[in-house]
């Protein structure tokens, strides 16, 4: 294990951290609120950078697959601790553990919440915890390699570690132009969605603080009542429709933007996405048709949580815990399906169920003519046994962590419902679940514990649990054989 470029990795994520607390500290001074908690957390963030930095200024050898996975969840993990601060140091969560899961569900674009009020919050920490969603939407180490200086080689490791997704490459040559490609259309999609929540009214602060939970598909609100505070059909539309784009695989906009080619739009993954949005849109708005007196308002409510729940973004502007077994039923299928892959959304991602049903499909075929040759492909190109073996080992992984939480969060004694929506809505980075934990209720009801366990279903599922499960292996920390 080299030892000496993991301390410089995190030794830079700590010195990023405290320059990106300069703009909560900025807000918190607009407002007239205490800057304090953001001085001392960034105080903390250089002295930890700084003692990070003395075993690392010399680094030697490469970076490898091993500690490429190990950097990325120790990243993660430092970025959160440290983050977890200005929490407690204003007063908004002073309990540590509960703050660590706020910052963490920030971080990981979930969106699950302690907090019963976010208006009494002050703005400065307001905006902290919505401005960890645009951090991590992308992800904290890709941002680290757009702004700087990166050996291509360790690039590499780090991407793959950190970019959800079965399938991962490059866009461009360079590992840290690629960084920039995506934050450049990450970043200016975000600017468009601000401009225009702005053109319908929302102040300045509430319209950075949407379009931040939108991009990264975390859905933090600043309002109680989450989006649905604003009662606006326009602001419905438009935080639906950017939830909907920011699901998607953002290789597909490079392609078209960038390449100028529409070869992106023939993905088959974005058909099934956009299918999907479509007929659980009409589905649940024809099942919930007789809640809102007719059908466009059925629409209107069905099509933002629908676009919310696939994309993981977690925003609503309804309690669906109000709404028939139907489509209560629906939306949990769509928060274990998830977004694209590629795109800032979590859950299991659409490209590994196109994956899986093609595998499926591909088995059938060979016990009906066992002499064809039968290829696996995904946009016509085959696809490699290792893509599919890992598709097969994430839906595992997947189903054995959900339940081994499932069976630690059942020690608390709360309802089915509400355990297992809890552990689904954290390990697919969505934010709300059903019953206790709905729309209209929060996470402040699990024991300290249960929020620990929560809170590392959170890291596995935004990471897709190799890097994590990496730091737990046998062997990992020790010499390079």
């Amino acid at each position: 294990m080299n030892y000496r470029i993991i301390s410089s990795i995190l030794s830079r994520i700590l010195a990023i951290e405290a320059g990106l607390l300069l703009l909560p500290l900025a807000v918190a001074g607009i407002y007239r609120e205490s800057v304090l908690p953001f001085v001392w957390t960034i105080g903390l963030c250089l002295a930890g950078a700084a003692v990070l930095y003395l075993p690392g200024r010399k680094q030697t050898g490469s970076l490898h697959p091993r500690e490429g996975f190990v950097s990325v969840a120790l990243s993660w993990l430092v970025i959160s601790l440290f983050g977890a601060l200005p929490f407690v140091f204003s007063g908004a969560i002073p309990n540590y553990i509960s703050a660590l899961f706020e910052i963490i569900s920030g971080f990981t674009t979930t969106g699950a919440s302690v907090l019963p009020a976010v208006e009494v919050v002050p703005k400065g920490v307001l905006f902290w915890r919505s401005f960890s969603h645009l951090v991590g939407g992308m992800g904290v180490l890709v941002f680290m390699m757009a702004i700087l200086p990166t050996d291509d080689e360790h690039s590499m490791h780090l991407l793959r570690a950190e970019v959800p997704g079965p399938v991962k490459g490059k866009l461009v040559p360079k590992m840290r132009d690629t960084a920039r490609t995506l934050y450049v259309i990450y970043l200016v999609m975000t600017l468009a969605e601000m401009v225009l929540l702005m053109a319908g009214g929302l102040s300045w602060f509430d319209a950075a603080t949407t379009a931040f939970g939108t991009a990264g598909t975390g859905g933090f609100g600043v309002r109680n009542a989450s989006i649905g505070a604003y009662n606006s059909v326009y602001v419905d539309v438009v935080v639906g429709v950017f939830m909907m784009l920011f699901g998607v695989n953002f290789n597909l906009y490079y392609i078209v933007l960038v390449k100028r080619s529409l070869r992106g739009l023939k993905s088959q993954e974005l058909g099934l996405y956009l299918l999907v949005i479509a007929g659980a849109t009409v589905t649940i708005a024809l099942n919930v048709v007789h809640l809102y007196g007719s059908f466009l308002q059925a629409l209107r409510y069905s099509f933002f949580q629908v676009s919310s729940i696939i994309t993981t973004t977690g925003f609503a502007t309804a309690d669906f815990n109000l709404w028939p077994s139907y489509s209560r039923a629906l939306l949990v299928l769509l928060m274990l399906m998830g977004a694209c892959a590629g795109s800032t959304g979590g859950g299991t991602k659409v490209a590994r169920l196109v994956i899986l049903g093609k595998a499926i499909w591909g088995e059938i075929k060979k016990l009906l003519f066992p002499r064809a040759v039968n290829r696996v492909t995904l946009d016509g190109e085959p696809l490699e046994d290792g893509a599919i073996h890992n598709t097969m080992v994430f839906y595992m992984l997947y189903t054995l962590i959900a339940l081994g939480a499932f069976l630690l969060l059942s020690l608390e004694g709360m309802d089915l419902e509400t355990t297992f929506t809890s552990v689904v809505s954290c390990l697919s980075n969505i934010g709300p679940g059903l019953a206790l934990v709905g729309p209209t209720g929060n996470f402040s009801i699990w024991s300290g514990a249960s929020k620990l366990v929560l809170s590392l279903c959170m890291l596995l599922g935004r990471l897709e649990f190799f890097p994590v499960i990496t730091l737990f292996a046998s062997g990992v920390w020790g010499k390079r054989s």
